[in-house]
Order: structure tokens, then sequence, then C-alpha cells
């Protein structure tokens, strides 16, 4: 059979005709093969994996060999013997060096034929012995790289006790030596792909070994300690930095900055390369590595070191604030290293010269974070000129550039200088990530992004802000239950009472998951709100089935026939029973009252007047975009079709796929600078609630006819929900290039709104107009029908429609309904498969004082008035951001013009609030046993009880730390160059990992990991 195939290989045949022919021979495998004829398949297998002459022939020989191996695999692990390994690793393959890659790969893929096979056991020692020896020899990244992906998938291998000490120390000493001779974007890109496997397996290690992590940083800093001027470690030792214990470095720098064998120039080429660390692009925690080292220093007045790095290294930090990867680390040091030098002014008038440059460039570059920054590095430089003012040929350019941000009060100023002098490093020696921040001034608490769970924080936030909804959910009398309502009632009381900063909402994202959703990928929001609000729906129902059951025989089951509206009214040819907001026998779930609307679909035959409708519930309205704003027509049948997507499901993420010509729009908008909004939310309300001609390839099948007939197809809302969610259709199907594309529109978002709803006229009977003809039987009824979408400042009889009663030819009465904005979820990027998602929300209930208003026109051009704006009835930042775990104080303005200062982030999920009118009182309100809600409900004993017990777990974790910073904290440290401190000097408290050598690790006794 070897023979066979090595003819084959080799020959000229067509290439359909050999694999034809290999197809055969894999075939054969399953069949009685002898042990001589498997060695001989087996070697010649590996010389064409190794030595193959093309792809083809080294993809077969992959192939042969896994085909016989699964079927004979003590034949395979006989011929893969411990001699073979040896050979291959030391002596190579034919003309493969055994450090070629090539030959680490074979050893991969044969391993993992043998994974199960007490063979890999046998094999372990030696490879062990093996791979510390290959360690030893300093080989290239690529083979590094290699060697870290067996050692991942065969832990096994990775050497153990003192050998393993060894081996993690030789690894950071090979990680020295991978210094980068890329040019190209793609090499650059593998090398820091192999960097980062590398780190990531002795991370792994340290885990695994806690008694490896101290030798391996004691290697770190021996080699950054180095003085010898012809050697410079690579960079990328910078990469371990993130995966040290950040509770280790208070010791940590304490025991370096104490030691007696650590000498001076060590120290200074240890710091200043640690300062070179900030350029590596994918380290964190690097910034607080080196303040640490910094304030250790200065606690024990190791001011000339100081002061030779600062003057040696300033400049570079600098230079990395032109580099927005690096630049927020790079801020930190500069800050600490400009402020703590506050016996001369020579360090900052090093960068004086590079101040004005990069201001101008911060306000050119468009960049999210830059107004930010430029808020934060004009604080600092206001604060150097105050310390040394008197250089006004200096610093008139610099004033002049930063004349309209805003300046610090010369309390903050004072406040700021003295906390930073290296004379008061031991009486602020905390750092920030050791320090558990409070909650921030908005009083709001964040979420913990858990991976890519920025989609799920977005909607728990904006259904927090849901004022009355939220009181609902804490008011439920749950106790003992372990239903997902539960799960969100607790996390709606953490977040309402917590006093951490930001909570981990683990337990609430394994419980609300959708099954389809894969763990830790950037999922769609509103297919996740959807399904929550669903489950919530639906669990509360069949709980009240079950009670009803309990408590008395089961009567016959309502049909389909008979369902009630928002209104509570039977309505005629009702969903299925499936459908999520079927109201209950004796009653609406909680997510019906305050989510749940009613929309009435109304098809009538142009030919016989024939009138079919039917009612559906919904939770939220899918808003598809209009044709082109250009198209001089209506919307045609194919975009309004993909807008009259089912209101409660939607297309796929909440894209409109319906349509291919709805997908190459949108494919156009992405290429489309963004502008003010030409679009607001109220003219995508119509254009989803207008009349639709179904005629051509969309024709109705008319029952009273029997064919296809042209018809007149009406939405319109006959139940207004008390918050209204609004989705907009922003990702659209490309079928033609098969991805899904971002409608990029910038959509106007008004503070109020009105939905049209639609009721029986008071005056009219319920069939007087039954067989009235259609209006679009008129002349002109067919543009009006299709009711062409114009931009707001155009269409001038919309206001009307909004702030009026109307009578419709069919005897309903449309009223409009008035909604205030709660709360916005935008998204950020260009696909639903990427991004982030963020959110915007305030709390607003039906009995605020502010929302009783009249109708609003619809948005006028750019512009808002300040009562559209939020400015006339509350304050200007009673808006609040929520970031996952950043919390900040905001305003309407800010919201409404993110999509024209950031064009990729867009407005995704809405939702309004009803409001009162008149004094009339809300349908639902926030009634809970039959008393209305005007506040925060009291917490029940069970959540309080949880919160007490996480809130003083809190505030031990805060004495925790407040006792290990006045350990390190025993004395004041004072500027005195010629006197003495018999105290022991303090240790750091910063939040991050670095390294220290020699024996300067020799106190510490015991790592928590």
């Amino acid at each position: 059979m070897d023979k066979i195939l090595e003819a084959l290989v080799s020959s000229s045949h067509p290439v359909t005709v050999k694999r034809a022919i290999v197809k055969k021979v894999m075939e054969a495998a399953e069949k009685e093969v002898t042990e001589e004829q498997c060695q001989a398949l087996y070697h010649l297998t590996a010389r064409l994996i190794l030595v193959g002459e093309d792809a083809f022939q080294r993809q077969v020989g992959l192939q042969v060999q896994e085909a016989y191996a699964r079927y004979h695999r003590d034949e395979f692990a006989s011929f893969f013997s411990k001699e073979y390994v040896i050979g291959l690793l030391q002596q190579g393959y034919g003309s493969l060096d055994s450090r070629d890659p090539a030959i680490l790969d074979y050893l991969h893929s044969s391993l993992r034929l043998l994974i199960s096979c007490p063979a890999v056991l046998e094999l372990a020692p030696l490879l062990q012995t093996e791979v510390l020896r290959i360690i030893c020899e300093r080989p290239e990244p690529a083979t590094c790289a290699k060697l870290a992906i067996i050692l991942t998938d065969f832990p096994q291998c990775i050497p153990r006790e003192k050998a393993g000490v060894l081996f993690c120390q030789q690894l950071v000493r090979t990680f020295a030596y991978f210094h980068c001779s890329a040019s190209e974007e793609r090499e650059l890109r593998e090398y820091v792909t192999q960097v980062t496997r590398l780190s990531t397996l002795l991370q792994g290690i340290w885990k695994a070994e806690t008694a490896t992590l101290l030798p391996s940083l004691q290697e770190v800093f021996a080699i950054i300690s180095a003085t010898d001027p012809s050697f410079e470690p690579s960079l990328a030792l910078a990469s371990l930095v993130q995966h040290i214990p950040l509770q280790m470095i208070t010791v940590l720098i304490k025991s370096l900055t104490t030691d007696q064998n650590v000498k001076d120039a060590s120290m200074t080429q240890a710091l200043c390369r640690m300062i070179d660390w900030l350029s590596w692009p994918l380290a964190h925690h690097v910034d607080t590595w080196v303040i640490a080292l910094l304030k250790g220093l200065a606690a024990v007045q190791k001011f000339t070191i100081l002061i030779d790095v600062t003057l040696l290294k300033i400049e570079q930090v600098f230079n990395r604030l032109w580099y927005p990867i690096v630049r927020q680390g790079a801020l930190v040091v500069l800050s600490h290293m400009l402020l703590s030098f506050q016996h001369s002014p020579e360090a900052f008038h090093l960068v004086v010269p590079h101040i004005v440059p990069l201001v101008q460039s911060l306000k050119n570059d468009g960049l999210p974070n830059s107004k930010t920054f430029l808020l934060q590095f004009a604080e600092l430089i206001h604060c150097m000129m105050y310390q040394y003012s008197g250089f006004p040929d200096l610093y008139d350019s610099i004033l002049e550039s930063i004349k309209d941000l805003p300046k610090p009060n010369e309390e903050k100023i004072k406040f700021v200088l003295n906390q930073s002098a290296w004379t008061s490093q031991s009486n602020s020696f905390a750092s920030g990530l050791l320090k558990l921040a409070g909650k921030s001034e908005t009083g709001k608490t964040g979420l913990v992004n858990l991976g890519n769970t920025c989609y799920m924080n977005s909607i728990i936030q904006i259904l927090f802000m849901a004022t009355d909804f939220r009181r609902q959910v804490l008011s439920l009398h749950l106790n003992g239950s372990n239903t997902l309502m539960k799960k969100l009632q607790l996390l709606f009381a953490f977040l309402a009472h917590t006093q951490r900063a930001a909570y981990s909402p683990r337990n609430f994202l394994e419980v609300s998951r959708p099954p389809w959703f894969t763990a830790g990928s950037q999922q769609d929001c509103s297919e996740y709100l959807r399904f929550l609000l669903d489950r919530l729906h639906e669990e509360e129902k069949t709980l009240s089935a079950l009670q009803v059951i309990s408590t008395k025989p089961e009567p016959a089951s309502p049909s389909a026939e008979t369902v009630h509206s928002a209104a509570g009214q039977p309505v005629a040819d009702a969903p299925s029973s499936s459908d999520p907001m079927v109201a209950k026998e004796d009653g609406h779930t909680l997510v019906e009252r305050m989510f749940g609307g009613r929309l009435s679909t109304a098809i009538r035959c142009l030919k016989c007047h024939n009138l079919s409708e039917k009612e559906e519930p919904f939770t939220d309205l899918s808003l598809a975009f209009c044709p082109s704003m250009s198209q001089p027509q209506g919307p045609t049948d194919e975009y309004k079709s993909s807008s009259n997507v089912g209101p409660c499901q939607g297309a796929v993420n909440g894209g409109s796929e319906s349509s291919e010509s709805s997908a190459k729009e949108a494919g156009t908008r992405m290429d489309r600078p963004v502008a003010e909004p030409t679009l607001s939310v109220p003219d995508l309300v119509d254009y989803f609630l207008a009349p639709e001609i179904l005629e051509n390839d969309n024709c109705y099948f008319c029952e009273h006819c029997g064919s296809l007939q042209r018809a007149e197809k009406v939405m319109r809302v006959v139940a207004a929900p008390e918050y209204l969610i609004l989705t907009l259709l922003r990702f659209s199907y490309d079928a033609m290039c098969h991805v899904r594309r971002k409608i990029m529109d910038n959509v106007g978002i008004p503070l109020r709104m009105c939905l049209p709803l639609c009721q029986p006229a008071s005056c009219a009977s319920s069939s007087s107009d039954a067989a009235s003809p259609s209006s679009s039987e008129s002349p002109d009824s067919g543009e009006n029908l299709a009711k062409k979408l114009k931009p707001s400042q155009k269409e001038e009889g919309l206001t009307d429609s909004r702030t009026k009663s109307e009578r419709t030819e069919s005897g309903l009465e449309t009223l409009p309904v008035p909604y205030v904005l709660s709360s916005v979820v935008m998204h950020s990027g260009m696909s639903s498969e990427s991004g982030h998602y963020y959110s915007y929300g305030r709390n607003v209930s039906s009995t605020d004082e502010y929302v009783a208003h009249p109708c609003p026109n619809n948005l006028e051009g750019s512009s808002l008035s300040q009562e559209e704006m939020g400015y006339a009835d509350h304050k200007p930042i009673d808006w609040v951001l929520f970031n996952d775990s950043r919390v900040t104080f905001t305003n309407f303005q800010s919201l409404h013009y993110v999509t024209s200062r950031f064009p990729k982030d867009t407005a995704y999920v809405l939702i309004y609030r009803k409001q009162e009118v008149n004094g009339q009182e809300s349908n639902v309100g926030a009634v809970v046993n039959g008393s209305r809600l005007n506040g925060e409900p009291p917490l029940q004993k069970e959540l309080m009880d949880a919160i007490t017990k996480d809130n003083k777990l809190f505030l031990q974790e805060q004495e925790l730390n407040a006792r290990a910073r006045a350990l390190q904290a025993t004395s004041a440290c004072s500027f005195r160059p010629n006197g003495s401190d018999d105290n022991e000097p303090p240790g750091s408290c910063g939040p991050s990992g670095g390294g220290g050598g020699g024996g300067g690790f020799n106190t510490i006794s015991r790592l928590v990991f």
C-alpha cells in the first residue's frame, strides 16, 4: 500500500484522479492491515508531511496518517516511539533542522492522534526534558509559539517542580531575545500573536504552580536591571506584566526598593526599561507598575534615581501621547513624573516645545476619547504653569492653544500639587486599582463587562431606568423562588443599593442568555431584549396557571378566538395561544402591563372591498428605514414589506432581511457622510404605519373573490403600551455579498413624540362604515396611501396629525398619545457582529411633573428648542451615560448630537414613557397591592439581607486594603537630604504587576493569586 501511495503522489496523473485513489487508500484503513504495512505507511506519511514537495503531498500525508492512526492506534503508538521523537527534536528530519517549526507541527498533530492513549503519558517525561532543552537554546518566536501550542494542549509535557522553575526562568530569558524586525503590518501582527501565546502559557503555569512565579519575576528584574551595554532586552517582556497578580505589587515594590543588594545603577536601568514598556500595545498595567516603583523610590528617599530617570525619559513618555493605543497609560505616567518633580522646572521645560502641536492634533483628530484626554492634559499643563510661573515667553503660545478648555481653580491645583510631591508619597501611597472605588457622582451603579456582554449591560440599564417597571419588579413578592424574574429583581436591587461602583451580573447572564448566543461573542441587544421580555412573560403566565390549578379545578382553556386586548376588550381573530402577549384569564403579566400594546392589520380588497382584520400584540415596533430620500415616489412594496416585519419578532438580530434592495440601500448609506439628521423617529413610525398597496408580485389572496387581487393594507396601533420600545432596523442582509451591513443614517431623536392611537369614534356605530367604498379608488389616493416619507422640516401637515384627533373614513378616531424619551441604546461600530453597545437613560415615570406636556412638533431642521432639548423642565444633566462599568452624567444635547460627532455611534433601541395628559392616570401606572407607587418601594427582607451581606463584604475589603496601606506607611517620609529615618520606609499599593530582581523578593513568604 505504501508503494502504491508513494508512486501515486509523485505521478503526473490529474489531481482529481490522485484524490480518488487516495480516498480508496484511506478507506482501506478500516480493513485489517499487518504491522509491517502500517509501519511502512507511517514512515511514508511522515516523509510526505515533513518534506513533501508541495501542499498536495503534505495534505495527503496528513489525511492518510490520521485515517490509519484512527484504526490502528497501537501500531501508530509503536511507530511514534521515544527514540523516534528524540531523533526528530535533536537531529531533525532529512533536510529539516531540529528547530524547524514543521517538526513541532508534526509532533503536535501526532500527539493529538494519541491523545487518549497511554503512549502520551509515556512520552511526557521525555518531552519535558526536550522542551526545557529547546527553550534554553533561545529559539525564534515562531518556534516558541509552536511549543506554547503543544504545551497548552498537552500540559503533562510541561516541566514540573524544580525543572518547572528553571523552565519558567529560561522562558522569561527567551522573551528578552524576542526582537521584532517586522516591517509590514502582517508581520507585526504575527509577531505580537506569537508573543501573546507564549505569555499566556506562562500565565497558565504561574496559576497552576505558584512556586514558579517569584523566580520568574526575579529573572525579569535581573534582565531589565542588567547594565551590560551590549544587550538590550526586548519590549516583549511587557506582555508578562498583565499576568502578575495585582495583590502582589505592594510587597514586591517594598521588597525591591529596600533591598540593599540592588545598586542604584541597576535600579535606574530597570526603571528606564519599564518606562520603555509603555510602547508595547497589548500590555496592561505597565503604567501602574511604573508609578508604583516611582512612589516606592520616593518613599525611601532615593531621589537621585528619580531625578535621573525623569530627565532621561520625560520626553520619551511625552512622545507616547501621540499614539492613541498607549496614550492613556502614558498620560498617567507623565502626570506623575511632572507633578512629583517639583524642585525644578527642568523636566517640564523639556516638554514645553511639544505641547502646542499635540494640543492642535488632539483638537483635530476626531477620535472619541480625544476630548476627554485633552481635558485631562490641559488640567496637567495648568498645574505645571502655576507651579513654575514667570516664563511668559514659553507659556504664551500654550495658553492660547488651551484657552477654550476649562481651567481648574486654584484650590484644586494646590491640592493636586501637594498630593503629588515626592515628599508626600508616604502619605498618599495607595494607588488606583487597589482602592476599591466607590460609586460615581451619578449615584448609579455600572455593570462589569464579562466578555462582550455590553449588549446585556445596556439592556439591563435601560430596563432599570424604566422607573415604573423597576418599581413594579422590586415590589413583587418572590421570596424563595428561583425564577428569572427573581434574578432580575435581585439584580435591580443591587443596582439600586450596592455600594460598589460596578456590579458583576454573571448569575443573571447565565440564566438569561439565549441558548443560541455564543458565550464571549458580541450579540444583538434587541434580540436579547425580546428574548428576555418573552421569557419573563411566559414564566409569569406559567406560574399563574399553576397557581390556578393548585387552587381550583382547571376550567376549559380559553380558545384562540377570544383574547383580551390591551384595553381589556375581547378581540376576534386572536393570535395563537403561543403568542407571548396572549392575556391570561385572570389578568395581564407585568411585561404585558408595562410594554404590551396591540397592533391591528386591516387588508381591504380593492375589487370587492371585503375587509379582513387581525389584531396582534407587540412589545416593540421594528422600524425600517425608507427608500432613498431622492426617490420621488412613495415607499414601494419591497421597502414597505421590510418595515412590516412582525412587530414582536422582527428579522434576525433586528435586521431587515426581506428585501435585497433594502440591503443594497444599506450598503450605500454606509459610505455616505453623516450630517445633521434628516429623519426623525416619528418619521420612521409614520412610515411603519403608512398604508400600503399590495400589487404585482405582492398581491393579496382575497377569499371573497377567490383569487389574487390588488389590496390596501393598513396597520394601526389600537392599544398603546406604557413603555414604547422602538427598534431601528439598522442591520440589513446583503443577499448578493452574504454579509450584514449597517445603515449609518443619523436619525433625530425627539425628547417627546406622539403615537397615533386608533379607537372607535364615539359618534359612529361599529358597523356604519362596513360597506363604505375604499378611499384608494379615488384618482389621487394612490399617492396618499403611499405616504411619501419626507424630511421632517418639509412635512408641514405632520404637526397637526400628531397634535389633534383625526377621524378616519373607517369610523375610527385617531388620538395622539404623548410619550417622553426614557432611554436609548447606542451601537458603536460598522456591523452587528462587532462594535460596542452603551446606553443613555434617565428616570421617567408617569407621575413626573414635567411629563404633562402637549404633543410636540416634529424636529424642525437640525436644531432643537430648549423645551425639546429638555432644559425647560429638568436639570440639563439628569441624563446618565452607562458604558459598562463607567457611569457618568450627561445631557440630552450630548445624546442628540452623538451621531453627528461620532458617525459610527447610532441609536438602535429607544424606550419612550407614556405621559399622563389632563390629569388622567396611567392605565397601569406603578400600582402594587392596590396602592400607587410614587417613590422607590422598600426592599423586602430577602433582598435587603443579600445586599447587606455584600456591602459588609465590600467594607471588609476596603478595611483590609486600608490596613495593608497603613502597614506600609508606618512613618512619615520628609525630604531631608542630610537627614535619616530610622523607621522602615513604606511600600507601594499600586494595582499592577512588574518585576523585581535579585534578592529583592526574598522577604516574600506567601503569594496570593
